[in-house]
């Protein structure tokens, strides 16, 4: 599945997932392909378990465009009751729903700001929790920025012990900003859900921007929502194809 361009191997659980078998998958050239793994598993008429694995094996707390692929695939396949539901999480349950246009409307959580901003790469990084660690950089081009090398010196940035997502984020409007994102045991990606959340968070503090924000990632376009200091984002997500995973050789 994917999500702006965010892809996703999404498997039927309960399973075991090995660290390994999230690298065979999501590697573009001898495996699937993806940014990530997500495992799926009702729990019942009305609530998923979400489970996820960046691309390099290791667990994450929390995927935003991830998150809305799982609410439109049980949706469509009949697993819940209604278009909406809840998905339990590692950053917590999160309600969610099928809009009438196709489009996933998710609760995020509760964006927060992590510490004070700190000097990084020769940048001002401002630490954001969205349920994962998040470190937005305010640039004047994002297309124009280094992701490539700013993108893993704050990821593994002494400040973030689990290591960091990064946004890189400027305004194109009074309610909009463009944001690339780089994903920690990823690299760049697409687009981020979380990312963008954390993204909007931080300019609405520090940029004047007004909320619902549009976010515009490489991928596409997600709206990110405040209500009474809980983020929502609102954007698509879907099935790119189905198989069967073969047997580890």
């Amino acid at each position: 599945m994917e999500g702006l361009g965010n892809d996703f191997v999404v498997i039927d659980g309960p399973t075991t997932v090995a660290a390994a078998d999230v690298v065979r998958w999501c590697d573009r050239r001898f495996g699937i392909g993806a940014d990530g793994v997500l495992e799926v598993t009702p729990l019942d008429r009305a609530t998923i378990r979400m489970r996820y694995w960046n691309a390099d094996g290791g667990a994450a707390e929390m995927c935003g465009n991830g998150l809305r692929c799982l609410v439109r695939l049980a949706v469509d396949r009949g697993w819940v009751d209604g278009p909406r539901l809840t998905v339990v999480t590692d950053a917590g349950p999160l309600p969610a729903e099928v809009c009438d246009d196709g489009l996933v409307r998710a609760l995020v959580g509760a964006p927060e700001p992590a510490g004070d901003p700190f000097e990084a790469a020769g940048v001002i990084v401002h630490p954001v929790t969205v349920g994962n660690p998040h470190g937005v950089v305010f640039v004047t081009d994002p297309a124009a920025t280094p992701v490539a090398t700013l993108g893993p010196a704050i990821e593994h940035n002494q400040r973030f012990p689990h290591r960091a997502n990064v946004e890189f984020v400027a305004p194109i409007g009074p309610d909009a900003i463009a944001v690339r994102v780089w994903e920690r045991g990823v690299g760049e990606t697409m687009a981020s859900g979380t990312g963008a959340t954390a993204a909007a968070f931080a300019a609405l503090r520090h940029l004047g921007v007004t909320a619902p924000v549009r976010v515009t990632l490489r991928g596409g376009e997600l709206i990110i929502e405040m209500v009474a200091g809980q983020a929502w984002m609102i954007g698509p997500a879907n099935v790119v194809y189905v198989g069967r995973l073969p047997e580890a050789s």
